[in-house]
């Protein structure tokens, strides 16, 4: 974007914001006076500002990033993975044990954690959750998690001791548990149907904030629990929040979020777009690029589609697609150029960058091999059909729809035309589900673990390729079961080759997720794959 129609747009977007009631909440944002930048205060509230609203609040499937800003701060996890080592520590779980194979777990748990509506927090109640969350619930249709593998069965040892029992070994769960669809609800929330649980209203969790208002797709109010005494005890900071309040405000307009927080009309925001980095940086505001140590942001090619069935042609697009021009046109430093289907912070991963080069040459050989022949348009035929394929732009994506119209271009060279569909909520959601209406998608996945390769392409996980591709499930369920970290590290590197060597997936960038924050907002944390806690935010007197 031009910066001089960049600027003209910064300026029409802080003048919006205060039709959408932002300055009215600018004035309850001061923090308390009493302390300095160096000593956390509480009180005050935190404007924050997300790019979409939240989408079903059902804990398995809310991984989606707008729902994070509210999930972490209502719900806490059995265990809490530490997002610089790694490392799995106790939470509401105050210790376990793993038997050798794996397909034991048991937790002891801390004693007097309670849900906001005074439920105990014991082992019926992690029992219940986790009994949806590994075997789903048909007649309430409540989906089985996609952080659970094998899982057979819960058994309750007493009161505080919970026991998980697996059909195969389940190296994985340790790790699943501190994700955030294992936020852990009262009996009154995992009992209801899934409709029930999609909604806000019904979340009841253990966290260190509840909901005081929401406006649905628009803003929700969350408020601190005095009474919050249960952080992971590896924390500095233990009891309630610093903050009092905080104020989630759906704010879509890239250039208004921007412009609020450069403004001082907002304190913290998600999803600032690359080319508003620098803008943020400028105004003396804080950007927080926070790893999501996944599959990589890219294209993914479905095989069932009657024109990428053959393996030439999604190889002949894989080689036609240059990712380093896509980042330097497009994006910053934040975006590492993809060299896997994972991050090189994923477990597992491997360079596979010989694989992926841009080669033209071999794009066009391979397309000239499969028989699609050049058209008086360029574009390439084959029986009378034209080269011709269509992608949504993928919402959660950052500048997903400049991306897939610069891969388009870069296509045409090869003889392929793409279509860029924006998405339509009316009839998307069926489109995806058929290879042959969507033949690629754009996407990603973030989890710190080695199941998250299973996560993004096992046909009973998201089944991102639609494949039914037996090999590939085999793998991905043989990685799953590996207890030996190395030996399923070696198989996780198996499937990303696999993946590459079968032209199934197109890896464009390493996705973080990017944040930006005024300098008066301290203690700003990020769980292992970015969403934001707001337990240890605290504000320090604003400059005027």
């Amino acid at each position: 974007m031009p910066r001089t129609r960049l600027r003209s747009t910064l300026r029409a977007g802080v003048a919006a914001l205060a039709t959408i009631g932002l300055l009215a909440a600018c004035s309850a944002n001061a923090a308390s006076d009493a302390g300095d930048a160096g000593q956390p205060v509480y009180g005050g509230t935190l404007t924050y500002l997300e790019h979409q609203p939240p989408s079903c609040l059902y804990l398995p499937a809310a991984g989606f990033y707008p729902n994070g800003g509210v999930l972490n701060q209502l719900t806490d996890k059995l265990t809490w993975q530490d997002p610089k080592t790694l490392k799995i520590e106790p939470w509401i779980a105050k210790s376990w044990e793993i038997n050798a194979d794996a397909t034991e777990y048991t937790f002891h748990l801390r004693d007097g954690v309670t849900f906001s509506d005074g439920s105990p927090l014991d082992a019926e109640t992690v029992a219940a959750n986790f009994d949806v969350y590994g075997l789903g619930n048909k007649e309430l249709k409540l989906p089985v998690a996609e952080f659970v593998n094998n899982y057979a069965r819960s058994e309750v040892i007493d009161k505080s001791t919970v026991k998980f029992h697996f059909n195969k070994p389940s190296p994985g769960f340790l790790q699943g548990t501190s994700v955030i669809g294992a936020g852990l609800v009262s009996k009154k929330t995992i009992s209801l149907p899934y409709e029930e649980q999609c909604q806000l209203k019904n979340v009841v969790g253990s966290g260190p904030f509840t909901v005081a208002n929401q406006v649905v797709d628009k803003e929700i109010d969350l408020v601190a629990r005095k009474d919050y005494s249960w952080a992971p005890p590896s924390f500095a900071h233990q009891g309630r929040a610093y903050l009092d309040k905080i104020k989630i405000i759906v704010t879509p307009e890239d250039n208004v979020r921007v412009g609020a927080l450069t403004s001082g009309q907002a304190d913290y925001v998600r999803y600032v777009q690359a080319y508003d980095e620098a803008t943020v940086k400028a105004a003396g505001y804080r950007i927080y690029a926070e790893p999501t140590r996944g599959v990589n942001n890219g294209l993914y090619l479905r095989p069932a589609n009657s024109i990428l069935q053959d393996v030439n042609v999604r190889k002949a697009l894989q080689a036609g697609t240059d990712a380093k021009e896509v980042v330097e046109t497009l994006f910053t430093d934040s975006y590492p150029v993809a060299t896997s289907v994972l991050s090189k912070l994923a477990a597992g991963y491997v360079d596979l960058s010989a694989q992926l080069g841009y080669d033209p040459a071999k794009a066009n050989s391979l397309l000239d091999q499969a028989g699609w022949v050049r058209g008086a348009d360029g574009i390439r035929e084959k029986g009378g059909r034209k080269l011709q394929l269509s992608v949504f732009v993928s919402g959660p994506q950052p500048l997903s729809k400049q991306t897939l119209e610069l891969v388009a271009q870069q296509w045409t060279k090869i003889g392929v035309k793409l279509d860029v569909r924006q998405a339509d909520s009316g009839t998307q959601a069926a489109a995806l589900k058929d290879a042959e209406k969507t033949p690629l998608v754009h996407s990603m996945v973030g989890r710190a673990d080695q199941d998250v390769i299973k996560s993004q392409f096992h046909t009973r996980n998201r089944d991102v390729l639609l494949s039914n591709d037996a090999q590939l499930d085999r793998l991905l369920e043989e990685q799953s079961a590996l207890v030996d970290a190395n030996a399923r590290n070696a198989k996780v590197a198996e499937i990303q080759r696999y993946v590459v060597d079968q032209g199934y997936a197109i890896p464009l960038f390493e996705e973080p997720q990017v944040y930006g924050a005024a300098p008066y907002v301290h203690g700003v944390s990020f769980e292992a794959v970015a969403r934001p806690s707001f337990y240890d935010v605290w504000l320090s007197k604003k400059d005027k």
